[in-house]
């Protein structure tokens, strides 16, 4: 992913710090996997929790995927953060990952500032057999 993606996502979980950012990664399938041209922001609406949780409203993900296929691009995964808590997936974001293939980004965000950034594949064939595997991340300037 470009540097200025990467630092976007970064920026984005310290502006919402102490809450979950969330949005979507946007680019290109490719025969060595996905190769992330943007990161377009989502609201949070899991104004219930959203210290420790993240929702996407449909609405605005069938928007994201609407501008991304005029660009000829699909959707390559998500990012969020954890506020105060590494930057390794919870059992609620596997629950919740529903996008097979796709690769999720989660920021760790201490006492405001940005720290770890993984990335994690949700592979499988099925969401009964779904699972995360780290993937690395790639930085392109």
């Amino acid at each position: 992913m470009p540097r200025a993606v990467y630092e976007s996502i970064r920026a984005h979980g310290k502006e919402t710090y102490p809450y979950e950012c969330c949005g979507a990664l946007v680019g290109r399938h490719t025969v060595a996997g996905w190769l992330v041209e943007s990161a377009v922001r989502a609201g949070n609406m899991r104004t219930d929790s959203a210290h420790n949780r993240y929702q996407i409203a449909p609405i605005e993900l069938v928007r994201i995927e609407r501008e991304a296929r005029k660009q000829g691009l699909g959707i390559a995964g998500f990012y969020h953060s954890h506020p105060d808590h590494p930057a390794q997936w919870s059992s609620t974001d596997l629950a919740e990952a529903h996008w097979l293939g796709c690769c999720y980004v989660i920021t760790e965000v201490a006492q405001g500032q940005a720290a770890a950034t993984n990335a994690f594949l949700l592979a499988g064939a099925s969401e009964e057999d779904k699972r995360f595997e780290v993937e690395n991340i790639e930085i392109q300037n």
